[in-house]
């Protein structure tokens, strides 16, 4: 891009594909700003400007900026960023600027220190989950079981945990002959190659690996918990948490939260019984399903695990697997997993089982406890499944 054409981008402003910067400051604004137009249509970054159009100059020495802003080109976004760098000296300054092309989607999207950022209106703002998986889908990048996540590497499995499940399974990993571990988690589709580097899956990460939420595209993908002093997401917030880790993890982190909001007391005769607020089992079956049959592919997204006043509400992005119906669900129809891997996993950690069960045995369990029946919701336009169960009118958190 020649000076005349960028003088008259600082003559008409600031726009969704023009920002100006007064100059690099601590460059994370500089950053953000590149990273955003690469994961959209493009844009113009102006350095040495002021909106609305004042040519203030950047101090710093010229070649400096310029082998800075190459640098971070080249390194800074995951992957090289294909831009044009120029500058120019004015009466009051150095004019520097990046011009940004539109790339070829694939691979996947740009991001700084692993977070990503993408243009809304004039700003370069993190994107909202929405906006995250339209970013994804952009790029190509839908996540399944057998996705293979690039920015992990076969270090991030943890061998110890893939060893006990496959002993679980009675399949021996001792003695001669044995085929190398590579083999192994590649058999298993816990890892798979990537640029010929063994890189886990989808499903190696969040069943065995150490750290499965400390990736880019599995950092949403944890039980959000939250208990509120009300009916509504507006009450006032009285405890909150997550259930992070492997997917057994979030289960048990998750039930372990919801435990320590204390115990309902009552007096059945002349001792004190605690009671929980629903039956555990129950809660249970609910995050199982929720983690196991959660849609993948809605990038950014989280499970929920809220308490309120009058009920509890267990909710997962997506709809219910395989074109199943709620009536299917309730009369406990023939089992359907999206994930199947994982839902195996499950199983064999006694977590779970493939009998079609789990609304049955909730809904046992909950008439049994209070008399109540929990609500399945199956929301298409907002893609969430959720489950309710019911507090008596006189339960709420921590009485």
């Amino acid at each position: 891009m020649e000076w005349l054409e960028v003088l008259r981008h600082i003559e008409v402003g600031e726009a969704s594909q023009t920002e100006f910067k007064r100059g690099l400051g601590d460059f994370s604004g500089v950053g953000r700003t590149i990273c955003a137009f690469a994961n959209g249509d493009g844009g113009l970054l102006i350095l040495g400007v002021v909106d609305p159009g004042g040519i203030v100059g950047v101090g710093e020495d010229p070649n400096a900026v310029q082998e800075r802003l190459t640098s971070f080109l080249h390194s800074g976004c995951g992957r090289p960023v294909t831009a044009e760098c120029g500058r120019e000296l004015t009466d009051n300054g150095w004019v520097h600027w990046v011009h940004v092309r539109r790339h070829q989607r694939g691979y996947e999207p740009f991001s700084v220190n692993g977070r990503f950022w993408v243009r809304r209106g004039r700003a370069s703002v993190a994107p909202s989950p929405s906006e995250l998986q339209e970013l994804f889908n952009a790029f190509g990048l839908v996540l399944t079981e057998q996705q293979t996540i690039a920015s992990a590497t076969a270090k991030d499995i943890d061998l110890d945990a893939f060893r006990s499940f496959m002993l679980a399974q009675g399949k021996r990993m001792e003695g001669d002959p044995q085929p190398e571990i590579e083999s192994d988690l590649r058999n298993a589709s816990v890892c798979d190659l990537l640029d010929q580097i063994q890189r886990p899956t989808l499903y190696g990460l969040m069943v065995f690996g150490r750290d499965p939420q400390g990736h880019p595209h599995t950092a949403s993908l944890f039980v959000q918990c939250a208990a509120y002093d009300g009916t509504d997401r507006a009450s006032p917030v009285l405890s909150v948490g997550e259930g992070k880790g492997r997917l057994d993890e979030q289960v048990t982190r998750s039930a372990g939260w919801f435990r320590s909001l204390g115990r309902k007391e009552t007096y059945p005769g002349l001792h004190r019984r605690d009671i929980s607020l629903v039956p555990e089992d129950a809660l249970r079956e609910a995050l199982v399903n929720a983690v196991i049959h959660r849609d993948y592919t809605l990038t950014g997204s989280q499970v929920f695990l809220e308490v309120f006043e009058d009920r509890i509400d267990v909710t997962s992005p997506g709809t219910l697997p395989n074109h199943m119906t709620v009536d299917q669900a309730r009369s406990g129809g023939t089992p359907r997993s999206r994930n199947e891997m994982m839902a195996n996993a499950m199983v064999v950690r006694r977590l779970m089982e493939r009998r079609g069960r789990g609304w049955l045995l909730m809904r046992h369990a909950m008439r049994a406890f209070n008399g109540t029946e929990p609500d399945l919701v199956n929301d298409r336009d907002g893609r969430f499944v959720r489950v309710t169960f019911h507090l008596k009118r006189n339960a709420s958190v921590g009485e």
